[in-house]
């Protein structure tokens, strides 16, 4: 009797694109076997609150799982947690984990996220110097920040202004200290940028611009960081200065990579069997550059797109990429990707702490940048979607409603 061919997808990374491939492939019907492979302890979780309300204490773990326990089982989906892929045998399709165990696939997606970026000065293996990315991160910084003590953080990007807002209301002395010359330099623009360093320097936050983290002092533990010519004392340091995709076992493997796992509109690697999805993948934008995007809302439609295409119904990926950060009582919400040489529209006004910033190319909605904006947010997203032209004095103007845009 011949025996039957394997239909078997391995899921390499527990996160939120690998959870939401896993949902998704049965959701389009797929009645194979799956296995979803995660390094961590813990079942796949949200990022998003780590640095904001789950670090403040108004988050509780449990809230922060995607999916039940029963989930798991009922799917049913293979569920293997604190398990570490080394190595992928694409000749006899089948993954190496770290405990010695073979497992085979028919499809392979790589879900391997990214990690933070290290900072690489003398000091950095003090006590109390912190990077944030996954729960264990933040149950081992919470006790840290406490009322009178003073936290350097290093990195003015979105991680590192959030956790500056929390420690400040919690009663820190918080300094931030940004290599660029202004904040969320690489995420936001320059208007943006300005508004934000002007909310967290009047609550009392530190900043020091234009200046590198040259090293850490201390005996036992962190006492101060030094930038240029500063010694800021310190009793905490959180660095935050971006990630870098976790693409190793991909390149190993001989895939095409380039600042993450090279993938087409379909997901798909250079391997027919292989593919990827979420803030390891360097993907095709919709403007036809390629770019490696680091958001919830990447690793979820790219994840849906992973898993039509391995569910043998590919249809490309051309959703128009989102992101946020929550300050202090602030929502920032970015909807599009903008480009140097864009024209900018103002539309409303940053003293009233509700505002937007729209970016025309040729005259269309590429990008938009909204503070505690949701219906410029919201409308946003359509007109970049449907690449709608507009008149950038209505979009200016408050007296026209952003509904009529479209």
């Amino acid at each position: 009797m011949e025996r039957p061919s394997l239909d078997r997808v391995v899921i390499i990374g527990a996160g939120q694109a690998g959870v939401q491939a896993a949902a998704s492939l049965r959701g389009a019907g797929y009645a194979g076997e799956i296995a979803l492979v995660g390094d961590e302890p813990f079942p796949p979780y949200q990022r998003p609150p780590l640095s904001k309300a789950y670090l403040a204490g108004d988050f509780a773990r449990e809230r922060l799982f995607l999916k039940p326990d029963s989930f798991f089982r009922e799917a049913p989906c293979d569920l293997r947690l604190a398990t570490r892929a080394v190595a992928i045998d694409r000749a006899a399709k089948s993954v190496r984990l770290a405990d010695g165990d073979d497992i085979a696939y028919s499809k392979l997606l790589l879900a391997t996220g990214a990690r933070p970026r290290r900072i690489r000065v003398p000091g950095v293996d003090l006590p109390g110097v912190y990077y944030l990315r996954g729960i264990e991160d933040v149950d081992r910084l919470r006790p840290e920040l406490a009322p009178g003590k003073r936290l350097a953080v290093v990195g003015g990007g979105y991680i590192g202004l959030e956790v500056a807002a929390v420690a400040v209301k919690q009663g820190l002395e918080v300094t931030v200290v940004e290599s660029e010359a202004r904040v969320m330099p690489r995420t936001a623009s320059e208007s943006i940028s300005r508004f934000f360093d002007e909310v967290h320097r009047a609550a009392g936050v530190h900043l020091h611009l234009h200046v590198s983290a040259e090293g850490f002092e201390g005996t036992t533990r962190v006492e101060a960081l030094r930038a240029g010519r500063e010694r800021i004392l310190a009793d905490v340091v959180l660095v935050g200065i971006g990630v870098v995709p976790n693409d190793e076992l991909a390149r190993e493997a001989g895939l095409a990579c380039n600042d993450g796992i090279v993938v087409d509109e379909y997901t798909a690697t250079s391997d027919p069997n292989i593919f990827a999805a979420g803030d390891c993948t360097n993907h095709p934008a919709r403007d036809g550059t390629r770019v490696r995007l680091e958001s919830v809302q990447n690793a979820i439609e790219q994840a849906k797109c992973a898993a039509q295409s391995m569910a043998g119904d590919p249809k490309p990926y051309r959703d128009v990429p989102w992101f946020w950060s929550d300050q202090y009582d602030l929502k920032l919400q970015i909807a599009g990707l903008a480009r140097p040489g864009d024209a900018l529209v103002l539309r409303g006004e940053p003293a009233s702490r509700k505002f937007a910033v729209f970016h025309l190319r040729d005259g269309a909605v590429a990008a938009v940048e909204a503070v505690n904006a949701g219906p410029e947010y919201i409308t946003g997203r359509k007109l970049i979607a449907d690449r709608v032209r507009v008149d950038p004095a209505r979009l200016a103007d408050l007296g026209v409603p952003m509904k009529t845009m479209l």
